[in-house]
């Protein structure tokens, strides 16, 4: 994943002015699932928004991610300090039903406190880091964001941890099944710059009421007016992985 700082005392609102959610509801340690649009409406990611005590951190999709902050750095505003640090971060997913068990071996945080988009600053296996309850799967688990001084080191740590349950790690193939069950969108699959957010089911996400935003006079007018095409779920047949080369799958109706 991609990671990019804000921070300054404008960075809420500008935090505000560039994504789709309300930034403002976050409480210190909260996340929540936002989006950036262009001002026709198209989608340019969809993100993580977390507020840390004295900045916010956007995690957006490792592949966009220098198109990601070349926008951000385009539309930032006096009073916005604006920094890409993905080289330096590192970030894996432990999913799945043993996921907490396999991780509180590692820490002394009380993971079972930690509540769904909310997340902890703490050691794990002796390294610091952000332990949230958050993932693109639909299952339990947590998302670790860390020094990357530290991967295989972690890595290995909680695979050796998840040996009674016998973890495994998967790719972006597996995740893509469970997304898709879950009907989370995947950035360039199920929304791109031509998708409006309404139309994509993520009106939940978009607050027109808090204000201006880049994009918002776009949503508004697709809301009133209602979507001319809808991302809507499928039911497959059979033991079948849907994939967006199958017939009639990926297509935006």
């Amino acid at each position: 994943m991609g990671e990019i700082e804000v921070r300054g005392p404008k960075a809420l609102e500008f935090v505000n002015y560039i994504t789709i959610n309300d930034a403002s509801k976050l409480e210190v340690n909260q996340a929540q699932y936002t989006a950036m649009c262009y001002p026709d409406g198209g989608i340019v990611d969809d993100l993580i928004c977390y507020r840390r005590p004295d900045h916010y951190l956007l995690v957006v999709n490792a592949s966009n991610t220098d198109k990601d902050y070349a926008w951000i750095l385009k539309n930032k505003m006096e009073g916005a300090e604006v920094k890409n640090i993905s080289d330096q971060i590192t970030q894996i997913a432990v999913q799945g039903k043993d996921a907490e068990a396999t991780l509180q071996k590692l820490t002394d945080v009380d993971l079972s406190a930690i509540k769904f988009y909310w997340f902890r600053e703490g050691e794990l296996a002796g390294v610091p880091m952000i332990i949230s309850r958050t993932g693109y799967t639909g299952e339990p688990g947590f998302e670790l964001y860390f020094d990357k001084k530290y991967s295989m080191e972690i890595v290995e740590k909680v695979f050796e941890a998840g040996k009674e349950f016998d973890i495994a790690p998967i790719g972006l193939g597996a995740r893509d099944t469970l997304r898709l069950e879950k009907k989370y969108c995947l950035y360039g699959n199920d929304i791109d710059q031509t998708t409006n957010p309404i139309e994509a089911g993520l009106g939940w996400i978009t607050k027109l009421k808090k204000g201006d935003f880049i994009g918002r006079e776009a949503i508004a007018r697709v809301k009133e007016e209602g979507p001319k095409r809808k991302l809507v779920g499928f039911i497959s047949e059979g033991r079948m992985i849907p994939r967006h080369r199958c017939p009639g799958a990926g297509n935006k109706r």
